[in-house]
């Protein structure tokens, strides 16, 4: 599977329960009509059934629902991709740009139990600013 389609169908699935969904949700749709007009509508729907389940299971912490979403979309991504391969860099900077990155987030898959996914952080800072970032534990002593 295409790197970006993962990629984006995580991230996706992610935007799925914050204000980035409106922008996402239309950019989606619009490529669809313009690819694949007869599927729209469906499609529109299809999002909009995915976001409610998003928040569902965002809201009761259920990774095996977040994963099934991402499934999904990576599928009917592919999907879409497969018939417009320019598609791919607008998907991709409909990630890097619209979708913030604290919405790139790991699932773990049902079967085997492996976490997948992405995580981006990217951080600005100007003038006297200081920023820190870690992976994991991080232990600041400063006099």
């Amino acid at each position: 599977m295409d790197p970006i389609v993962t990629t984006a169908a995580t991230a996706l699935v992610g935007a799925m329960t914050t204000d980035a969904w409106e922008h996402v949700h239309t950019a989606l749709v619009s490529w669809w009509r313009r690819i694949r007009p007869q599927q729209a509508d469906s499609v529109d729907a299809e999002l909009e059934q995915s976001r409610h389940r998003a928040l569902t299971a965002h809201r009761e912490q259920d990774a095996d629902g977040e994963s099934e979403l991402v499934a999904v979309w990576e599928n009917r991504l592919t999907e879409l991709l497969g018939e417009n391969r320019e598609l791919a860099e607008q998907l991709r900077r409909l990630v890097d740009r619209d979708i913030p990155p604290y919405v790139h987030h790991e699932h773990v898959h049902q079967d085997t139990g492996k976490r997948t996914g992405t995580q981006e952080t990217r951080v600005e800072a100007s003038g006297s600013a200081r920023v820190f970032i870690a992976g994991r534990d991080q232990h600041i002593h400063e006099p």
